[in-house]
């Protein structure tokens, strides 16, 4: 952040963002080398509170590009944004990960003596979900956006169904929560343009199509709806996060949303919360995730981030996300994940994370 123009590093978003990482560094190198399982308890305290702190992150981060959309051309605020969530990813992913170890580390069963039990964790290797499998995120998945959209729409709006083929047994080691992110994304964008488009017409909306595939390396998912398709002056900025005709709604909206993590589980409906008795292996596996807020707004809140984010952490587990509009017909997704294991995250230069 100390590479851009002043003038951008002095907005109010921005500073609150170079701030928070400033007081992270601080606090973590003032950790004294650690020996024993209290010394490392304690280090988990400080990281837990520093990852709570950074949940402002995304939002203020955005607010700020956008705000600062004068001052910087777009390909550079695009840049270094892709390079700052990409570096975010990363640490996060680090922190977490030794915070679940240490939870498997303290739990009861760990121990030789311990009486033998299925656990939901045992599917865990700290964040990584070793039985990851693709039917059931997006049948998940599907259940939570068709659930918001009736929050949106009115309960007597009618809603496509989602059909599923493909390799629908397909099972691999995954970051679960950053899966459902996507997915729930790709669905809910979906669900809203299908409904929206068969506003006012007395007939049944089409399904939205989710084609599963799977080779050695490689689970391939192909979203397809017809919600229309993009509009032209919107499709060209589509992977942008500043840029666009919507900036400014989309500003407008981020003011409400204070704080975000980009998964499934952060911002439930209100009314949700106490009544959801059956919470998923992800849920009870990290409450407290790094992504969500994204997922959870009504689909009639629009932040313009959800495409942008769903291919920064795609593309840093070594996959893809691609968008093919039909103007008038839909839109077809394809997000391509390597399973994990097969190749190293997708991380930047060395020069350009210190840049960061």
């Amino acid at each position: 952040m100390q590479t851009l123009p002043y003038v951008v590093v002095t907005n109010p978003h921005m500073s609150h963002v170079y701030d928070l990482y400033y007081k992270a560094f601080e606090s973590l190198r003032k950790v004294r080398e650690i020996k024993s399982v209290e010394d490392n308890d304690r280090y988990c305290k400080i990281i837990s509170e520093t990852l709570k702190e950074h949940l402002t992150v995304i939002p203020r981060l955005a607010m700020g590009v956008i705000e600062c959309q004068s001052l910087m051309r777009p390909e550079e605020t695009d840049k270094f944004m892709n390079t700052l969530l990409r570096s975010r990813i990363s640490r996060r992913v680090i922190a977490e990960q030794h915070l679940a170890l240490t939870e498997t580390f303290h739990s009861p069963w760990h121990f030789p003596e311990a009486i033998q039990s299925h656990d939901a964790n045992a599917d865990f290797v700290g964040e990584v979900f070793l039985r990851c499998n693709a039917k059931e995120v997006v049948e998940e998945c599907t259940q939570r956006a068709q659930s918001l959209a009736r929050d949106a729409f009115g309960t007597e709006r009618v809603l496509p169904e989602v059909k599923l083929e493909g390799h629908l047994n397909a099972t691999f080691p995954y970051m679960l929560s950053h899966l459902q992110y996507i997915v729930g994304e790709l669905l809910r964008n979906s669900i809203q343009a299908v409904v929206e488009n068969c506003e006012g017409q007395q007939r049944q909306p089409a399904p939205v199509e989710v084609l599963i595939c799977e080779t050695p390396q490689h689970v391939i998912f192909r979203i397809s709806d017809q919600g229309g398709g993009i509009p032209k002056d919107v499709l060209p900025n589509i992977w942008s996060f500043g840029k666009g005709p919507r900036s400014q709604i989309h500003l407008e909206n981020l003011v409400q949303v204070p704080k975000m993590a980009a998964t499934m589980q952060e911002l439930k409906a209100s009314q949700a919360v106490g009544t959801d008795s059956q919470a998923t292996n992800e849920e009870k596996r990290s409450p407290d995730g790094s992504l969500s807020s994204l997922t959870y707004r009504p689909p009639n809140l629009r932040l313009g981030m959800g495409l942008p984010m769903s291919r920064v952490f795609a593309e840093y587990w070594a996959g893809s996300l691609e968008l093919y509009s039909l103007e008038g017909y839909g839109v077809d997704a394809f997000l391509q994940i390597s399973k994990l294991g097969n190749k190293n995250e997708q991380l930047s230069t060395r020069a350009s994370m210190d840049a960061v």
